[in-house]
């Protein structure tokens, strides 16, 4: 991986890699991917929040009282629509107390700027762990402006989750979002001409919902 790409962090671990290898599968059908994908979004964010703050409580265990830790800080989910839905249920598995917020986006047709069309966070988001989730990371245009937006509301300690990042992608949000640091399952190769990512794994969201 290119050095100048600082705040990139690749999760390199075999059950991700195995799973991604089913993700890219043209043959795997709607229902195969939704597992897969919410599978692989519950095992990245096992290590994003490795350094999440912790506190110590007093329990009562059936043999004697003891100190134990627990998270801190409250966590707010950000999907950013539609397809970041897909990777929402893995998570929250996993952190069945997060809250999620939703973002929406679409590109004007003469601009070419991406344009809020959907946005409701929690009110205390600006306090809490924000993690911004979308599976394809390729021009990155519509990940800086939902972080934008995000940072407008108050938002400060924030994470961008994807499943699959292109080159193009992660420059854009480095020199955009220097201080976000970016997680991905996969650092791919390249964009095509219409702005797919290669090898990639076609359309996240036409492949969770079905749609073409």
């Amino acid at each position: 991986m290119p050095t100048n790409f600082s705040t990139l962090n690749v999760i390199n671990h075999p059950l991700i890699k195995h799973k991604l290898a089913t993700l890219r599968d043209k043959k795997t059908d709607t229902l195969g991917f939704r597992s897969r994908l919410n599978e692989i979004a519950s095992l990245m964010v096992y290590e994003i929040t490795r350094d999440l703050p912790t506190r110590i409580i007093t329990v009562e265990t059936p043999l004697e009282i003891t100190e134990c830790e627990v998270i801190n800080k409250a966590i707010t989910l950000v999907p950013i629509l539609r397809a970041g839905l897909g990777m929402v249920e893995g998570i929250l598995q996993l952190m069945p107390n997060a809250r999620v917020g939703h973002i929406g986006l679409y590109r004007d047709e003469d601009t070419l700027e991406p344009v809020e069309y959907y946005k409701k966070f929690p009110a205390d988001m600006p306090d809490s762990k924000i993690i911004v989730i979308d599976p394809m990371l390729a021009t990155g245009g519509s990940a800086a402006a939902a972080l934008n937006f995000i940072k407008q509301c108050g938002g400060r300690d924030i994470s961008f989750v994807c499943l699959v990042a292109a080159p193009m992608g992660v420059k854009r949000l480095i020199a955009d979002h220097p201080d976000i640091p970016i997680y991905t399952a996969a650092f791919d190769r390249e964009l095509n001409k219409f702005a797919y990512i290669l090898p990639g794994l076609g359309d996240a969201g036409d492949r969770i919902y079905g749609t073409e």
